[in-house]
């Protein structure tokens, strides 16, 4: 088993139901690359809709990069 660390970033403060209490942080390690993933797509950023990322440390690879939609899916053409 691989001891990669995994860091879940932000430039801005990250919140989730996946993080412990009302806690913001612009980055989160973990050991678990899958962890790490699902943290990351079910977390948000404070001003909404900023990018987050998870980078493997020791290579420096973005693996999974994401931006949030607008609240609720819904598109303001409608």
């Amino acid at each position: 088993m691989s001891s990669a660390v995994f860091r879940v970033e932000s430039a801005y403060p990250i919140i989730g139901p996946l993080l412990p209490g009302s806690v913001s942080t612009k980055f989160l390690l973990l050991v678990d690359c899958a962890l790490a993933v699902v943290v990351a797509a079910k977390s948000f950023t404070l001003p909404f809709g900023q990018e987050i990322r998870v980078v493997h440390i020791p290579s420096g690879e973005v693996i999974y990069r994401k931006t949030a939609e607008q609240p609720g899916g819904f598109d303001e053409d409608f």
